[in-house]
């Protein structure tokens, strides 16, 4: 088998990387990569998936005072907010260019979790005052179920 000379192997190499960053960009220009790092709602229409989440989204009573990263994203550090967002980006992307995703889209535990603890975080003064009624209650998902975007499903 014949050796490839420095000059040869880097031009392979260097055209391998181009090609590579080219899809890369391609892709993110394609998919509207950059609309990912705002708190901007319409984000979330980028795939046809979510239009109908995204659609009941604006037709509830959170559309006025809260957007998606409000309720689906952690709210005690920047860091965490963004883990969190860089996670959900890269499951929704492998699942929506895959199609792995269900016919009918629930929240996982994690995403569960986090939206838990934003209810609390922005209906403290109403949870504190329930509180003590409902301590045995799951979460708040568990009797408000979609109430940031009821669907039909």
């Amino acid at each position: 088998m014949r050796r490839l000379n420095r000059p040869t192997f880097l031009f392979i190499v260097a055209g391998m990387v181009c090609v590579i960053v080219g899809l890369g960009l391609f892709t993110f220009v394609y998919a509207r990569g950059d609309s990912y790092l705002s708190d901007d709602p319409n984000t979330c229409n980028n795939c046809h998936v979510m239009r109908e989440q995204f659609q009941a989204w604006q037709h509830s009573s959170h559309s006025r005072f809260a957007t998606c990263n409000d309720c689906h994203t952690p709210h005690d550090s920047p860091i965490n907010k963004w883990l969190v967002k860089g996670i959900n980006g890269f499951n929704h992307s492998f699942a929506f260019t895959f199609t792995t995703y269900p016919e009918v889209i629930r929240i996982n535990q994690m995403n569960r979790d986090v939206t838990q603890a934003n209810c609390l975080y922005c209906h403290d003064m109403a949870v504190s005052e329930i509180a003590p009624i409902h301590s045995d209650a799951p979460d708040c998902l568990t009797c408000h179920t979609g109430i940031g975007h009821r669907t039909r499903k």
